[in-house]
């Protein structure tokens, strides 16, 4: 079947790609960014192979050579991106055959998250509520971030576009709203709870904002300057700032809670995983630190 480049919203892909990613959109919900990168990938192999729905396997089997100098992990990524479309395409009549087996399947390892010890995690709140201390806006507002980062472990995205409404009133939950459109419930920390009542008391009264942290133009303080906020903070904390991230915080989140006995069930709820494989790379992070006390502490280890 030979189909036509499409007119739609992204004219690189063929049709037949435009459908898979619409039907990614409206039957899984995938996020824009998810979109966006399947929508780079598999562009990327029509440029090679010409139009998926119809390339033939042999033709197919030639991405391994162009993909040759890229890491495992992104051709583990884009041969995924490619295993899904002729799927869909199967099963949209489109194809006879599905030639995913001629796409490369290299084995990756996973790198380990970069986490923070107790003490840097210390190091940093502590720096953060002395700083809140003076009532200043922006002090308080950052202490209050950096709770619900740690505290409860949400994505820089999730964290950032939070409604006003989500603050709970007497329930010490909050309302996330995750990849996919997913929503979730997150337990609040005490800490965390108190944090946000006292941003609440000086958080400027914009009624064209409906976030709890809002930015100019009725829009929510953005992922990059909560990045950058981190920074500055760990830099003032006397911390490596090329160590410290949203990311890293809920890193630290999830394997502190392990630490402390929390169920792999649990986590992968308050993490707002879909599979729990995604999750259980905290329990390497923990059988990790096991082996370097066994390396550091055991009898033997120094001889």
């Amino acid at each position: 079947m030979q189909q036509k480049r499409s007119r739609g919203p992204d004219a690189n892909v063929s049709a037949a790609v435009q459908a898979f990613l619409e039907m990614l959109a409206a039957e899984r919900g995938a996020a824009p960014n998810t979109l966006s990168a399947y929508s780079r990938d598999l562009a990327g192999a029509e440029e090679c192979v010409g139009d998926l729905a119809s390339a033939s396997r042999a033709k197919v089997g030639t991405l391994a050579g162009e993909w040759s100098s890229l890491a495992p992990s992104t051709v583990a990524r884009k041969s995924s991106a490619l295993r899904q479309f002729f799927g869909f395409a199967v099963d949209e009549g489109w194809r006879d055959d599905d030639p995913s087996g001629a796409l490369p399947n290299p084995r990756s390892s996973r790198p380990l998250p970069k986490v923070l010890s107790h003490d840097q995690v210390e190091a940093l709140m502590s720096r953060a509520e002395m700083e809140a201390e003076s009532g200043k806006l922006t002090s308080v507002r950052q202490l209050a971030l950096l709770e619900m980062l740690y505290g409860s472990g949400l994505r820089a995205t999730e964290l950032v576009s939070l409604p006003l409404s989500a603050v709970p009133r007497d329930a010490p939950l909050i309302t996330v709203t995750g990849k996919g459109g997913v929503a979730r419930m997150v337990p609040v920390s005490e800490r965390a709870r108190e944090a946000l009542q006292e941003w609440l008391k000086i958080r400027p009264q914009d009624p064209a904002s409906r976030f709890l942290f809002p930015s100019r133009g009725g829009k929510h303080l953005s992922r990059v300057r909560l990045y950058q906020m981190l920074k500055e903070l760990a830099a003032r904390a006397d911390l490596d700032p090329t160590g410290i991230s949203p990311h890293v915080l809920r890193h630290a989140f999830a394997t502190h809670l392990l630490e402390g006995g929390a169920d792999l069930r649990v986590l992968q709820t308050l993490l707002g995983h879909a599979d729990i494989a995604t999750t259980q790379i905290y329990t390497h992070v923990d059988a990790a630190r096991l082996v370097d006390l066994v390396n550091a502490r055991h009898p033997l280890a120094s001889r």
